[in-house]
């Protein structure tokens, strides 16, 4: 009986989240930079000490060996990149939006080994932008979200009417439609945000850091509701981490 030839390849890649296996194994999700997302079976790493485990956890930057299986890949060998965990696990308003930027990229990357650099790239930045803890965090999760709908082909309209294109600026927003719309497209219950609302999201979108910061906390509340609503749009269904993000 013939068996397809186990190969192996090595990628960097971020860890998403983890599941228990069996005794002593844990299943990690990670995202790495050239091959997509890979599920993969870490063996023995919940035994006491196990310094393999200890790099395999949520938010580490890992540089990684794996072999290719039938259902899921094997992690045969994991060395520490970063461990951008050890600085947010142990700051709750960093971790919050941190949890919320892991689980949208899981969410994101449906198909398993499609590469996406640039959502890996963003997941980077984000975790390190909020492991030194110099931005706001709520910002630095509106910026992600805003930018990694943009990768999976759902930027919102900022400026232009979102159905017809009509040159903006335009007072209304309408989440299905895809952002702001004119008085023609207008939906009916579109919102109707403040101007300054849009500029701070136009602003995270194109990493106008100066102009976000500088913004009030009535604007990013608001804006936070808005790219939360589009998100939750897009995936049919909230995330788990979001309503736990500290946004005072």
């Amino acid at each position: 009986m013939s068996t397809t030839p186990q190969s192996l390849y090595r990628d960097e890649g971020i860890v998403l989240r983890t599941q228990k296996l069996g005794e002593a194994d844990r299943i990690v999700t990670v995202l790495t930079r050239r091959t997509g997302k890979v599920r993969a079976v870490a063996k023995g790493v919940r035994r006491t000490k196990s310094k393999f485990g200890a790099r395999l956890e949520p938010f580490s930057h890992v540089d990684l060996q794996l072999y290719t299986g039938r259902n899921l890949d094997i992690v045969s060998q994991a060395e520490s990149i970063r461990p951008y965990g050890t600085e947010i696990v142990g700051d709750y308003r960093a971790y919050t939006p941190g949890t919320a930027v892991l689980e949208t990229a899981d969410r994101l990357t449906v198909e398993e080994k499609e590469p996406s650099l640039r959502m890996f790239l963003l997941v980077v930045g984000a975790l390190r932008t909020l492991a030194e803890g110099v931005k706001p965090a709520p910002l630095v999760l509106d910026a992600f979200l805003l930018r990694a709908m943009s990768v999976a082909g759902w930027e919102p309209a900022l400026g232009d009417c979102a159905r017809c294109g009509e040159a903006g600026p335009h007072r209304h927003f309408s989440v299905p439609a895809g952002g702001t719309v004119c008085p023609s497209c207008r939906p009916t219950g579109s919102a109707m945000p403040s101007p300054v609302t849009i500029e701070l999201l136009e602003a995270l979108l194109s990493g106008d850091w100066g102009r976000a910061e500088a913004s009030l906390g009535t604007n990013r509340r608001e804006g936070s509701g808005l790219v939360a609503a589009l998100l939750q749009w897009h995936l049919e269904r909230g995330l788990r981490s979001l309503p736990l993000v500290d946004r005072t």
